[in-house]
């Protein structure tokens, strides 16, 4: 493998090397990130990078690209089939592209977008001050309730009646429950606002209808194509033909939409990346993906059970979804040495802030875990169970340097029990 990038780059050759062999021997629990087939990587890995293709099949700005948009246009029918929406554009490069694209075909600089707080598990995209959104937008923030941790939707009422905004976002990147749309939606129809989903985090369940589905609901859906959807890295923007607030708008509300990605926020699309989406959304229209998808949740709340078995609580007491947000407050360390501690022994997570939390984002109270990518290497629950005696080990003597190595031998031997890209060397 890579015989030419070994001559020609051994550097860049041997880091790749690195994190093959990292991804092999490690449990990859991070709630965003998952594991493509072969498949999806070898449509990554080809020409189609070499080519430009501004513009939308058969009206390019360039010369050369029938092949491109036999490509493009299959990624647009599996993603419209796949999510049964009336319009789908497969072009932003990644989710933080199609909310950008997304606000800047709904809203106009300066308008007020209500959002999901960054700290009870919204998304940087949801007005973080350091976060264009924060800056191009006037954002309020509706939160989870104290007691149960849940988003307050009587809050959300309250908020948009008085703020009025142009948009109200449903969405998260750290939010353990599921979404009630209809309920987004009827609040969004009581103050005039567009509805905007963002289900970058569950695309993938809902793809197999283990989630409530935004489409009925919303005028617009983002989502990115990794995570539990287990494509590429990238966007995608699903939305109606119609403009409920601007029905007599020159334009539909689709084509404000691939305006806004095209010419308005982005140049070239990324031609071997929509190839790759295109092969990852006909995998999930395979029934063998719901299965997947069904174990990805059941797994989500095994996890959740063994490591409150393990004396952890976890943020709602449970999980409806891929991931699980663990409160570290208990134990007396933050989420920044849990990550570390946990990485040294193979286990990669990420720290996370939790609602209401008293420490600062950089080393925040809480630890952020997700099953897809363990799913996807074959992990059951009887795994989730091993793992979560793993991880409270780690959590509650992160310095025991002995018992550190004991926790990353079992993890080197679950990994290689659940062996991925076996052909990779």
């Amino acid at each position: 493998m890579f015989e030419h990038l070994s001559v020609e780059d051994p550097e860049i050759a041997d880091a790749i090397r690195g994190e093959i062999t990292r991804q092999k021997n490690g449990l990859e629990m991070i709630a965003s990130e998952n594991i493509v087939s072969l498949s999806v990587l070898e449509a990554l890995g080809t020409p189609l990078t070499n080519k430009y293709s501004e513009g939308y099949p058969g009206k390019r700005y360039y010369g050369g690209n029938a092949f491109i948009d036999v490509i493009e246009n299959a990624a647009i029918v599996r993603a419209r089939r796949l999510f049964g929406a009336e319009h789908a554009n497969v072009q932003p490069h990644s989710g933080s592209a199609a909310n950008a694209a997304a606000y800047f075909a709904l809203a106009d600089h300066g308008d007020t977008i209500l959002a999901l707080d960054l700290a009870h598990g919204g998304h940087l995209t949801h007005g973080s001050a350091v976060n264009f959104s924060g800056r191009q937008y006037r954002m309020v923030h509706y939160g989870v309730r104290k007691d149960d941790e849940r988003i307050d939707m009587r809050e959300v009422r309250i908020l948009a009646l008085k703020e009025r905004p142009k948009i109200i976002v449903a969405g998260y990147t750290a939010y353990s429950r599921q979404l009630d749309f209809a309920a987004f939606r009827k609040i969004a129809d009581e103050v005039g606002a567009y509805l905007m989903v963002d289900m970058a985090h569950f695309a993938g369940l809902v793809a197999a209808r283990l989630h409530p589905d935004p489409i009925p609901h919303a005028d617009v859906v983002t989502a990115t194509t990794h995570k539990t959807l287990r494509g590429p890295r990238g966007g995608l923007i699903l939305c109606t033909s119609a403009d409920r607030l601007r029905p007599n708008d020159k334009k539909t509300l689709a084509q404000r939409i691939d305006s806004a990605v095209f010419p308005g926020m982005q140049g070239g699309p990324l031609d071997h990346v929509i190839a790759a989406k295109a092969v990852a959304f006909k995998e999930a229209l395979d029934p063998t993906f719901v299965d997947y998808q069904r174990r990805t949740i059941d797994n989500a709340r095994a996890l959740a059970e063994g490591l409150t078995s393990q004396g952890l609580r976890i943020v709602t007491g449970g999980t409806d979804n891929h991931l699980v947000l663990v409160d570290l407050s208990p134990l007396g360390i933050g989420g920044k040495a849990a990550e570390e501690a946990l990485d040294e022994v193979g286990i990669a997570a990420n720290k996370n802030l939790i609602p209401f939390d008293a420490r600062k984002p950089t080393d925040p109270s809480g630890l952020r875990l997700g099953t897809p990518a363990l799913t996807t290497r074959g992990c059951d629950e009887g795994d989730m169970v091993l793992i979560a005696a793993m991880i409270g080990r780690v959590l509650t003597s992160p310095g025991h340097a002995a018992m550190k190595a004991d926790v990353a031998a079992a993890v080197r031997e679950l990994a290689a029990r659940r062996p991925i890209y076996s052909s990779l060397r």
